[in-house]
């Protein structure tokens, strides 16, 4: 068996990671690399490997930075499957589309700018058409129920189990026979949270012989997922008193159901007064009533709110916007409200346009509830906080950040450190052979590697983009 590390490698987004076995080529997640614009798209455009050679797809979630690639992948001439969960499939099928069609906007929006000044213009690294061909590629299976890769040579047999992350996140479990050799290989995608609202917990896939683990906070510890909801109401309570806007990037997967659910309690509780609340994403109301199809993937709490006829989705002072015109008169909206928009990284769609018009409004906060990539817009303005008159571009122009940043980093759906160390001490050390961490900066990997090393685990490594190993 060979790897090769082709994205997510000493960083965050992107995740792609190849797998050769009985001379079948498996590619484990094709996410999209997130970061600066033409930086990106270079990366996106192409792949370190033969799209035409890779026998299957295993997906572990929806994330875009997991599966936003896929177009490109069938654009360039896979013809393999795409394996996932149902609900994963569900979500891809809108997500998938949205991120077309954003990006077909965003660059002609940014085109016209370019045209102007007679610069070369960009095409979207992939189309709608694109999006449909990828869909015909899915095929769904449930969590525990073992499927092959290939029922012609039935020595890969691959296990869907819960990650607690997202909506139908996966930890993948591969039983391998090869060279006359058995062994268990694992991929964590990416590993959710105990006590997180909605989904259940992430499940132990039991003993591996190898694993490539998410690192995203390696070195960090979060405030506990049981206090989300006292942070929001205090960090909502002094944006009120302030009197702007509540700018929220938010991913329409995960974090925007789970905000809006905290809004919910806070709101029925008495908690805050009630006062406008905007999910202005399409995309976001279309992922809502994917949820509400997938009561497998809830937790016992939701399940038995759901049972009860509560809309955990909605409450009075909520509404969720489809349409551009009724997106743009928020700009024109007056007194407190909360926007709630994606992209979750504050890259692309609409979220841009409501913090370009409320970025130098000091009385607006900005609240980042989500991890942002290096070289991401989101992560720009966690990091302008300790700089002196803070600048960030927002399609090209320069704005000064003069609205409050606040961060809550108990919305993370990421395992933090000590969940990670909890998440690998169920694992027999004599039996786990090698860790390989990927998705995760480079400091937060060396952490975890460090905190692994310091509790017996051996052979862990950080591999680089492009690296190869045999096992």
């Amino acid at each position: 068996m060979k790897i090769k590390f082709c994205g997510a490698a000493r960083t965050v987004t992107g995740s792609q990671h190849l797998l050769e076995i009985n001379d079948r080529k498996i590619l484990l997640d094709c996410g999209l690399y997130q970061g600066k614009r033409e930086e990106a798209y270079q990366i996106n455009k192409s792949f370190l490997f033969d799209p035409a050679e890779i026998h299957a797809v295993v997906l572990s979630h929806a994330h875009i930075d997991h599966s936003g690639n896929l177009p490109t992948l069938i654009a360039k001439e896979f013809k393999g499957n795409i394996y996932s969960t149902t609900a994963t499939r569900d979500l891809c099928a809108i997500m998938l589309q949205d991120s077309a069609h954003i990006q077909e906007k965003d660059t002609e929006y940014v085109n016209k700018k370019r045209a102007k000044k007679h610069e070369p213009l960009f095409k979207p690294l992939y189309t709608l058409d694109n999006v449909r061909d990828t869909m015909k590629k899915f095929k769904a299976v449930s969590y525990d129920q073992q499927f092959f890769i290939d029922n012609t040579n039935q020595s890969v047999a691959v296990t869907f189990f819960d990650a607690g992350h997202i909506l139908g996140s996966a930890q993948v479990l591969l039983s391998i026979v090869e060279n006359g050799k058995t062994y268990k290989f694992a991929f964590s995608g990416d590993i959710g949270r105990a006590h997180l609202p909605i989904l259940k917990d992430p499940e132990f896939i039991g003993d591996v012989n190898y694993i490539i683990s998410e690192s995203t906070y390696g070195g960090r510890v979060h405030d506990k997922a049981t206090e989300m909801d006292t942070q929001l109401e205090i960090t909502i309570k002094e944006a009120l008193q302030r009197g702007g806007k509540i700018i929220v990037p938010a991913f329409s997967v995960g974090r925007t159901q789970e905000v809006v659910y905290s809004l919910s309690k806070l709101f029925n509780s008495g908690a805050l007064p009630r006062f406008p609340i905007f999910v202005d994403s399409p995309l976001s109301v279309n992922v809502s009533d994917v949820f509400k199809l997938h009561h497998e993937c809830f937790d016992k709490e939701t399940s038995e709110l759901i049972s009860k006829g509560v809309d955990i989705f909605g409450f009075s002072n909520l509404t969720y916007i489809k349409d551009v015109e009724e997106s743009k008169a928020l700009n024109n909206f007056k007194g407190p409200c909360m926007i709630i928009s994606a992209s979750g990284m504050a890259e692309a769609g609409r979220i841009l346009h409501h913090l370009a018009n409320n970025i130098e409004d000091p009385a607006s906060t900005i609240l980042i509830i989500g991890f942002m990539a290096p070289e991401t817009l989101g992560r720009r303005l966690i990091e302008s906080r300790d700089v002196l008159n803070p600048l960030v571009k927002i399609f090209g122009d320069e704005h000064h950040v003069m609205a409050k940043v606040v961060v809550l980093n108990s919305f993370s759906a990421h395992a933090d450190r000590n969940e990670l160390q909890q998440y690998f001490a169920k694992f027999d050390k004599k039996k786990l052979e090698s860790i390989f961490l990927v998705h995760g900066d480079y400091d937060q990997q060396q952490a975890l590697q460090s905190m692994l090393k310091s509790d017996g685990f051996n052979n862990i490594e950080i591999p680089e983009k492009g690296s190869e190993y045999n096992i």
